[in-house]
């Protein structure tokens, strides 16, 4: 009983702790790094306020990507989306890396109506439809985001960890399913294909649940893009980055936010 207790002050004060922050969004791999024939991996993908923590929403999987290690698209299996967690499997056929993901774009607008504040979420052709032509003071945001998980069968490398130059990315210098407690490994964030500077990348380890602070880390990108983490211990690690610019907008926008998360897995020494 002091035990459930504990874990229920616990729950509450995190809760408290982390209310003020947005839902994040996440996926969590059964594996990162595996080997044997036609190996199996599962990945559950979810949004909540404390990373890897199952309290929120599934993600749907509408726009989900699997590309495996020859540039190829796969497809999930054993596909089920529950209320707070959407899961799938992925077949590892071939050997190396395989990304899996999604990429979401869309708008977002404000605007008033007979004096009350409307806002509106959805595609650009359901814009036209659904937003009115004359409406006050509106403001249109343009938004692309990616969500990745990166998993290994074998020998790391492959097409899957090609970039596609659009919105924000990750490039490992140090291979992403090669991560150690202990030790310093670089990435790249790119925008558009090429260095995205001075941006925050915030890193979470997971466990948030049980040491009742958030415990966040945030790193500045250089000049090129680049910036290193030194990995403090084992386990699953949240990665977001988040910009606004004016570039590559297409009306009715006229600002655009791009977003990157990635989840990493770091194993002890």
């Amino acid at each position: 009983m002091k035990t459930f207790k504990k874990i229920a002050l616990l729950s509450a004060l995190a809760c408290v702790a982390f209310s003020a922050q947005a839902h994040r969004a996440f996926l969590v791999p059964s594996s990162t790094v595996v080997a044997g024939n036609t190996p199996w991996v599962t990945i559950d993908a979810a949004a909540a306020t404390d990373v890897f923590v199952f309290d929120h929403n599934a993600l749907k999987l509408d726009n989900l990507f699997i590309t495996a290690p020859d540039g190829t698209a796969q497809k999930p299996e054993n596909a089920s989306t529950g209320k707070f967690r959407s899961s799938f499997d992925v077949k590892l056929s071939q050997v190396g890396s395989y990304k899996i993901g999604f990429v979401n774009e869309g708008l977002m607008a404000s605007y008033k109506e007979e004096g009350k504040v409307k806002r509106w979420r959805g595609t650009a052709e359901a814009f036209a439809k659904e937003v009115p032509a004359n409406a006050e003071e509106l403001q249109v945001t343009q938004r692309s985001g990616r969500v990745e998980t990166f998993v290994t069968n074998g020998k790391p490398g492959g097409k899957a960890m090609d970039i596609s130059g659009s919105g924000l990315e990750l490039s490992g210098i140090t291979h992403p399913n090669d991560l150690v407690a202990g030790e310093t490994a670089q990435f790249r964030l790119l925008l558009d294909g090429k260095p995205a500077a001075n941006v925050n990348v915030t890193v979470i380890a997971g466990g948030v649940r049980y040491r009742q602070k958030l415990d966040e880390k945030t790193f500045v990108t250089d000049k090129d893009g680049k910036f290193s983490i030194t990995w403090a211990s084992a386990g699953l690690y949240w990665l977001e980055a988040e910009l606004k610019d004016d570039k590559q907008v297409k009306a009715p926008a006229k600002v655009r936010v791009a977003s990157y998360v990635a989840t990493l897995e770091v194993l002890p020494q």
